[in-house]
């Protein structure tokens, strides 16, 4: 055997190695994936639960002169999203907002709520650059859905039932409540856990 055959030899079985190591790791970041499923928004008990109908509110808007309703709406869901100038988290989310406002325009109409001093929410709106979003300043409203910690966000079918809620911190969550919203179940949470509880 010549060194030539001897090398060919040994580079043809690296390759072979290679080859099933590649095909473990695939399998092994595929049983990760599983492991990890998707984290939804974080879904509370308290306030108004999912399928009950959404209290009804017709609020002033700071955004416009046109006053905001909060419930049943003739072909358009509304999501209602809790927010604050104080909360950085909300911040990181208002680009994912205008995003979502521009891409889900066909069926959604997004709501912007706070509580608070009208003149620094009037601030907050002008360098937030949020006019285009109803904004509306309204303690009764966080009260009525329950909200103790934000970014808090209520997504409302057309006919005026709740459809879905959480906790928002990232697009993930934000977008969860549109999927469980389209596949008819409470929560991401609860359509994951459905074959476990199945079983």
């Amino acid at each position: 055997m010549t060194a030539l055959t001897f090398l060919v030899a040994v580079l043809f079985a690296m390759v072979i190695a290679l080859t099933v190591a590649v095909f473990a790791l695939a399998r092994q970041v595929g049983v990760l994936f599983e492991r990890i499923a998707p984290m939804g928004a974080l879904v509370n008990d308290s306030g108004p639960q999912i399928g009950a109908a959404s209290p009804r509110f017709t609020l002033p808007s700071l955004t416009s002169a046109d006053p905001v309703t909060i419930g049943p709406r003739e072909g358009r869901a509304t999501l209602v999203f809790f927010l604050s100038p104080t909360c950085p988290v909300c911040k990181k989310l208002l680009p994912i907002l205008k995003s979502a406002r521009s891409g889900e325009a066909g069926w959604l109409d997004i709501v912007l709520a706070s509580d608070g001093d009208e003149a620094k929410l009037t601030r907050f709106i002008g360098t937030a650059d949020l006019a285009a979003f109803p904004f509306v300043n309204s303690t009764e409203l966080g009260l009525a859905y329950r909200v103790s910690r934000l970014p808090f966000a209520v997504l409302i079918a057309p006919d005026g039932t709740i459809r879905s809620k959480g906790l928002i911190n990232s697009r993930e969550q934000l977008d969860s409540l549109f999927n469980a919203h389209e596949m008819g179940v409470d929560s991401i949470q609860s359509w994951l856990d459905r074959p476990a509880i199945t079983a």
